[in-house]
């Protein structure tokens, strides 16, 4: 993996001075690569390149960045990696390659097909900026489902790129000033909805998208691979779930192999989930040699996965590694946090995703994880109760509704929690107070999709606390009049798939292992897998009130059905207890009325009022509380106030 940065000055004057400018940039992503770096310019054209390497696929010379194409039209920097490199070097004339990174079969398929009709043969993660000498045009992609990042910043006098915000702070383009509308999305969501970022003159290029920018500053915008366009192509399924086990298995055995391509050490995350355990799986199936897996455990039992993991991994003889993270461990994280992800970000997984990341990065370069496996298979329990509450209630009058959800919400969390003691542990859902009181806040929705909205946001009404009031709905089904699927299920997992999942869940995956130097590959977010799950019925994918029904189907040829059957418990830590405990000086500090209005960001009484309950114990609100933790972090560490 790599970071990639650079440049494009429009028109014949010279202000800038590109070279300069884009090692500058360059740098700031050191990180992302550390094994080498370049930068390539033509001061002329105003344009210039730069490269940060982490080297994974020939790892000799021949795969250093910028690069030129044979030709000497084509300059690439490019971050990701093509996972169908063998099937496009047949395509092409192998003897006209001068080593074997996919960077220079990717840099010379666009020279031989065009960019766009490279990209549709592609199956892969990636982030790039291609130059056009000739036609002094700079082309800028990123992969199909967002799995690599790429933020842009466009000015007159022209256009900056780059994997990481930090890269942009030293641009010519930049300009600190608050995207107050992206603020009232992040506020909801706990991330910036693509494109919006927390600043109003910069945007995360989407998924599946790609500029074509003239040298005079005509800018195209396109969507090479729109997902909703894409998902309507696709018929269901019409034959019966053993023909899918068998040809799912078969495509996991064929992803999963090409995902393990490395000329460096490859190991993978292992949760003791059926995700992360059906790759390691199939890894054993494929891999030549010994699988090494990571995990990380807590003292806390709610959120200690270590021994799922451990016995999943004795179960397939993987070489394991494991590490019992104490509070003061993931506490040190937090400091850290506002550089690692540039922007307000509120995930507070964040935290262990960083340190198993860091695990792994001590024995290998690239571990593989299972990420994506929820929306692409319909794994979370959001999906059927957002589907069960409307099919049960939407016909009720909303006072009806509403009363009913009086009714819940007089019962405080801890009472339900209390009463939760009487499931068996093993079926016991955790935290079940705060879920009641959540999902009783949907009841008057008028749709699928405003349940969904309610049900995901952080702070149901951000706009109260906003100076401007303003806080669009930053994830919806996109597009405009076309494909907008009629079963639930599929309506939610296009939510996630189009927004929560490469603004929250691949952010996260990916800031937290790039700021260790580690490339993480998803196997079930190749573009091929996650066609195979949409196409799968619902009555496929949900069985007995449970998702991902083929994943667990092809999981139980290769481990005992009692390892992986489990409540679904997340990837978290205790923080509702931390911020009433070791955190609550540092929290106090930053939640102080005087810290609230000296940033101005966001109004301090709503917030005072929901940090007093936490403390009280009244209520959990430890995720909206930590949206706020991270805005006001993040604003001490830039020096940017409202």
């Amino acid at each position: 993996m790599c970071g990639i940065a650079g440049l494009l000055e429009f028109g014949a004057a010279r202000k800038w001075d590109v070279q300069t400018s884009a090692a500058a940039m360059g740098a700031r992503l050191v990180h992302r690569g550390p094994d080498a770096n370049g930068t390539w310019s033509d001061p002329d054209a105003g344009v210039a390149l730069s490269h940060q390497r982490l080297s994974i696929v020939d790892i000799t010379d021949a795969g250093a960045q910028p690069m030129t194409s044979r030709d000497g039209r084509w300059v690439i920097s490019y971050n990701g990696e093509i996972y169908n490199c063998a099937e496009l070097i047949r395509e092409l004339n192998p003897q006209n390659l001068r080593g074997h990174s996919d960077t220079e079969v990717l840099l010379e398929a666009c020279a031989k097909w065009g960019v766009e009709a490279t990209l549709e043969r592609t199956a892969g993660m990636f982030a790039f900026a291609l130059w056009d000498r000739q036609a002094r045009t700079l082309w800028i992609a990123r992969d199909r489902l967002g799995i690599k990042p790429l933020y842009v910043a466009v000015e007159p006098d022209g256009i900056a790129f780059a994997s990481e915000l930090k890269a942009l702070a030293v641009s010519p383009t930049f300009r600190p000033d608050i995207d107050m509308a992206g603020l009232g999305s992040y506020l909801r969501h706990g991330c910036f909805p693509a494109p919006a970022t927390i600043f109003a003159n910069t945007e995360k290029l989407q998924p599946g998208h790609l500029l074509k920018v003239t040298h005079t500053g005509e800018i195209t915008r396109k969507a090479w691979w729109p997902v909703r366009d894409r998902f309507s192509e696709l018929p269901k399924h019409t034959g019966s779930d053993t023909e899918a086990e068998n040809s799912l298995d078969d495509l996991l055995r064929q992803v999963v192999a090409e995902h393990l391509i490395s000329d460096v050490p490859v190991g993978a995350f292992l949760s003791g989930g059926i995700d992360s355990s059906l790759v390691v799986s199939i890894m054993k199936q494929v891999a030549r040699g010994k699988v090494s897996t990571f995990s990380i455990g807590f003292d806390e039992e709610r959120f200690n996965e270590a021994d799922a993991a451990r016995a999943i991994a004795e179960h397939l003889g993987t070489d394991h590694h494991e590490l019992i993270v104490s509070p003061r461990d993931a506490m040190d994280v937090i400091p850290t946090l506002a550089e690692m992800y540039d922007e307000p970000f509120s995930d507070s997984s964040q935290i262990p995703t960083y340190l198993v990341s860091r695990l792994a990065g001590q024995s290998v370069t690239v571990a593989l994880s299972g990420d994506g496996g929820d929306e692409g298979f319909a794994g979370y329990t959001r999906y059927m109760g957002i589907e069960k509450i409307w099919n049960a209630l939407h016909h009720v009058p909303a006072g009806g509704r509403r009363a009913m959800a009086s009714v819940l919400k007089a019962i405080p969390t801890q009472t339900w929690d209390a009463c939760a003691r009487a499931i068996p542990a093993s079926r016991r859902p955790g935290f079940l107070g705060d879920k009641i009181h959540k999902g009783a806040g949907i009841l008057d929705a008028s749709s699928v999709d405003d349940m969904y909205r309610q049900l995901i946001s952080q702070w149901a009404h951000p706009e109260t606390l906003t100076a401007t009031g303003e806080a669009p709905i930053g994830w919806s089904i996109p597009g405009g009049n076309g494909y907008s699927p009629e079963e639930t299920i599929d309506r939610l997992r296009l939510h996630d798939i189009a927004g929560y999942l490469h603004d929250d869940i691949l952010t996260k995956v990916d800031r937290a292992s790039m700021a260790v130097s580690l490339e993480v590959r998803v196997p079930l977010l190749d573009h091929r897998v996650v066609e195979f799950g949409w196409q799968q019925r619902r009555d496929q994918l949900i069985k007995n009130g449970r998702g991902k029904n083929p994943l667990r189907r092809v999981l139980s040829r290769y481990v005992p059905e009692q390892l992986f059957d489990r409540p679904k418990s997340g990837f978290g830590i205790p923080l509702g207890e931390w911020l009433q405990g070791p955190l609550r000086d540092w929290a106090e500090d930053l939640l102080s009325s005087k810290s609230l209005e000296e940033t101005g960001l966001v109004a301090a009484a709503p917030v005072r009022a929901r940090w007093e309950e936490h403390l009280r114990g009244t209520r959990n609100w430890q995720q909206s509380l930590w949206t706020i933790l991270m805005l006001q972090q993040w604003s001490r560490h830039w020096g940017i106030r409202g």
